[in-house]
């Protein structure tokens, strides 16, 4: 009888793809450590970390469940290892652009974050191009993008380990771990203006660069941002300009005449307002007198108000306007008269009640600007 060989490779096939199955597969299950992810924008730069959250559960954490200094884990290829900074993987921490921590260049992308905690109450924060091992293994000195060294500080118990952005402003943050009652702060720093002028020029040279209003708002950013004031000027004669869509108005005219001002081309942001003008709303001329008073120029502001006051006969705001124009050049009774007229004209309760108390302070012989 002729023996069939083929049924035993069959078997063997399947039970490899079994063992396989059984290697690979897994189950998403709850963990102990639960894992989290807490983000902060800094102007346009997005700072992400993502990591697991041991809780201290009547734990002593510090040099014990996290041991002072370097230390080896028993496991794993690196002979010394700082602490993981949370529990499992990598803590991982994302910059979408490049920044500073600690006053130090770190360059966009992923680093996994790690702490070598020291007894002094000090800190070595460690960013390592290595994101991918699980915990602090496989740590090699040689990935180490930076490191930087900060004081912890004694904060309330906090049960689960947390990371929070304790301070953000125009241009930094300041990302903190905080887990039973140590918080160890590290401040982040972007360049905002030269990322967004980046982002501006990349994006210019896609749809966005077919709308008008995109190079007059890159011009804006520039010219109060300390930006490059030709570029800001090349963006804003795109804008009024521009092949595709050539058109004047007085957002645009407005903007170049303030670059120019930048530039010390005094008459020429001038002539350029005095074009300008005509177009503008009610609105944006009494605005423009109020940037004048801002500059200290009172008179060339009262002549503006004045112009609105005719362009605009008897619309809200320009009685205030004249207030205003009048008030910063000491003419207060004349102020006062176009006040009570601009009171009676106010839209809503909120400008009432403003006119109500700069009416007190013209009696009482104050400026109202």
């Amino acid at each position: 009888m002729k023996q069939n060989n083929k049924t035993p490779k069959i078997l063997v096939v399947l039970l490899l793809f079994m063992m396989s199955m059984g290697v690979n597969a897994q189950l998403d299950l709850p963990r102990g450590s639960q894992m989290a992810k807490v983000s902060q924008r800094v102007g346009i730069t997005d700072v992400t970390i993502k990591y697991s959250r041991p809780s201290v559960n009547d734990r002593e954490v510090w040099g014990k469940l996290v041991p002072y200094g370097m230390n080896n884990l028993g496991f794993g290829t690196a002979k010394e290892s700082p602490w993981r900074a949370g529990a499992n993987e990598n803590t991982i921490i994302h910059f979408s652009d490049d920044a500073k921590v600690e006053g130090k260049a770190i360059s966009a992308g992923k680093y996994g974050l790690h702490m070598i905690v020291h007894e002094d109450g000090k800190a070595t924060i460690i960013f390592s191009k290595d994101h991918s091992s699980w915990g602090s293994y496989f740590y090699s000195p040689e990935n180490d993008a930076l490191r930087v060294d900060v004081n912890s500080t004694e904060v309330p118990h906090t049960e689960l380990l947390t990371f929070n952005f304790i301070a953000v402003d125009k241009g930094s943050t300041t990302a903190a771990l905080s887990w039973g009652k140590k918080q160890i702060p590290f401040k982040i720093e972007v360049d905002v203006p030269s990322v967004v002028i980046t982002d501006i020029e990349q994006k210019l040279q896609n749809s966005q660069g077919f709308n008008r209003q995109s190079w007059e708002q890159a011009a804006n950013f520039a010219l109060n941002n300390d930006g490059d004031l030709d570029k800001a000027l090349y963006w804003i004669n795109a804008a009024i300009e521009g092949q595709f869509f050539s058109q004047k108005n007085y957002n645009n005219l407005s903007i170049k005449s303030k670059i120019l001002e930048k530039q010390g081309k005094s008459e020429e942001a001038e002539k350029l307002m005095n074009e300008a003008l005509p177009m503008a709303s009610v609105f944006q001329v009494h605005n423009y007198g109020r940037q004048l008073i801002k500059q200290d120029k009172k008179e060339k502001a009262l002549e503006i108000f004045k112009k609105n006051a005719k362009m605009n006969k008897g619309k809200w705001p320009v009685d205030f306007g004249l207030a205003r124009g009048y008030a910063a050049i000491g003419n207060y009774e004349t102020a006062l008269k176009h006040l009570k007229i601009a009171q009676k004209r106010a839209p809503d309760k909120i400008n009432k009640d403003a006119i109500e108390g700069y009416l007190v302070d013209l009696q009482n012989g104050k400026d109202i600007n």
